[in-house]
């Protein structure tokens, strides 16, 4: 699926577009702006001093083109017929007071949330866009992950440790994603490999990646709002096998301490299965043999049916949450859709629940008690998690919404062509090409996923981020 990018033109609508973002910002059940003892404690905050010096290794970094909130770093390396990866994660917790001002600002806010018009961070930006960042050129702490894997993938060995480390280089995906067509050396040349060992493991395990298109709300240099649809590039889903391996190894260390928390989501239920099954025979790409993941996996993601078959698989990817536990390791631990115990470990700058985590694992790897602080307050995390996901839903609904009205406005009044996606009683979800807007509306009464339908837009309203169809 090509990347498709719909802009909202410089007129009226964008001026009521800006209007309606900053408005969604302000209306935040969440803090925005940090308190002044909140900036104050993180201007005089210093990491714990690491245990080791790591600076030789040549890491690099691997983001969104600009990030300045670089939580992990990679280095990859052959090792007899199998490799050695590390995987450093920026020492969040070496950075913060457990009860101090910023600890307790972080868990009001429990992740960064993305707005059209900026990030609302978690931690101040002196934190988590320099001192804890792992920016290059520059000596940062981190927490260590080294693994040894086999010429299979399969991981043999790890150990974590609290190092020095100097990145040596900050990449970004479409750049690296170039570099590795063209057959160039660099940081990331051995990314493929291991990134296809590591996906044939999950497939060994019955795992399952969704990786549905991204749709994402970017500001472009003009000032001009757009929405911007694509699918992950493969680069992408090798770096993800990084981070979902470091998630395994930090619920098997936690597991093992029988203390910690992990992300969870149950295997889907055969309904779920059922329901599913039949939409993809209406979609005419029918599952008839395999499991999901293979079948989901085995999808040509040229053919315009697919994105109707991710929207239905979704379905089958619900009621992920956090499990604590502490004193007894929690029999069924295994997150369905990865086909392992997993927990959120490698995005501390982001994400309230990695400190935890992390604190928990290098405790357990130096064969050291969880730390108090930590032990102590985890069963708050869940809560704190759930509130702050349903809050970042919300802000990326409302903000889409926004500007999907302010596409149609000029369109108000006039017929235009849709791919029904998703069956919804007598309403359907609906993919428009241009500009690009998913949306639901009425159905005929023959209509079928995969068709397409002839609608006419009658309401675009920005403010309210609403939009009204009618056959």
């Amino acid at each position: 699926m090509p990347q498709r990018r719909s802009h909202v033109a410089p007129s009226a609508a964008q001026t009521e577009l800006a209007s309606a973002l900053a408005a969604l910002r302000e209306s935040l059940d969440g803090p925005v702006d940090f308190p002044a003892e909140v900036l104050a404690e993180a201007e005089r905050s210093t990491a714990t001093a690491p245990v080791l010096d790591l600076r030789e290794i040549p890491f690099a970094t691997l983001d969104p083109e600009g990030s300045r909130d670089l939580d992990q770093a990679f280095h990859l390396e052959r090792a007899g017929s199998g490799f050695t990866v590390r995987y450093a994660i920026a020492d969040v917790p070496g950075f913060v007071i457990p009860g101090g001002a910023v600890d307790a600002e972080a868990r009001r806010r429990g992740q960064t949330l993305y707005a059209a018009d900026g990030r609302i961070p978690l931690h101040p930006a002196v934190l988590s866009e320099d001192r804890a960042s792992l920016l290059p050129d520059v000596d940062r702490a981190a927490l260590v992950w080294t693994f040894a894997l086999d010429s299979a993938g399969v991981v043999t060995d790890f150990r974590l440790e609290r190092a020095l480390i100097r990145s040596r280089a900050q990449l970004d995906y479409t750049t690296t994603q170039q570099t590795l067509d063209r057959g160039e050396e660099g940081p990331a040349t051995l990314l493929p490999v291991i990134g296809a060992l590591r996906l044939e493991q999950e497939r060994r395990r019955g795992g399952a990646s969704l990786n549905l298109p991204d749709e994402e709300v970017v500001r472009a240099d003009d000032g001009t709002y757009a929405i911007e649809r694509r699918s992950p590039l493969p680069v992408e889903e090798w770096n993800a096998q990084l981070s979902l391996m470091t998630g395994m190894a930090a619920a098997s260390l936690m597991l093992d301490a029988g203390v910690g928390i992990l992300r969870t989501m149950p295997e889907p239920d055969d309904a779920a299965f059922d329901t599913f099954r039949h939409q993809t025979e209406a979609l005419g790409r029918p599952w008839t043999t395999g499991t999901y993941g293979e079948y989901l996996r085995g999808l040509d993601r040229s053919d315009p049916m697919t994105l109707p078959v991710l929207e239905a698989a979704a379905s089958l990817f619900r009621g992920a949450g956090y499990l604590v536990f502490d004193g007894e390791a929690p029999r069924d631990a295994v997150q369905a859709a990865i086909a392992a115990p997993y927990a959120h470990a490698t995005a501390p700058l982001r994400r309230l629940v990695d400190r935890w985590v992390l604190a928990i694992c290098l405790a357990a790897a130096n064969g050291e008690p969880a730390p108090e602080w930590a032990r102590a307050s985890l069963s708050e995390l869940p809560a704190l998690m759930q509130e702050s996901g349903q809050r970042a839903s919300r802000l990326n609904a409302a903000t889409v919404n926004a500007v999907e009205a302010a596409l149609l406005t000029p369109l108000v009044g006039t017929t235009i062509d849709a791919t029904v996606i998703e069956l919804r009683g007598e309403r359907a979800s609906i993919q428009i090409a241009e500009p690009a807007v998913t949306a639901t509306a009425p159905l005929p009464a023959d209509a079928k996923p995969g068709d397409i339908v002839r609608l006419r837009v009658v309401r675009a309203d920005i403010a309210r981020g609403e939009v009204e169809f009618a056959l």
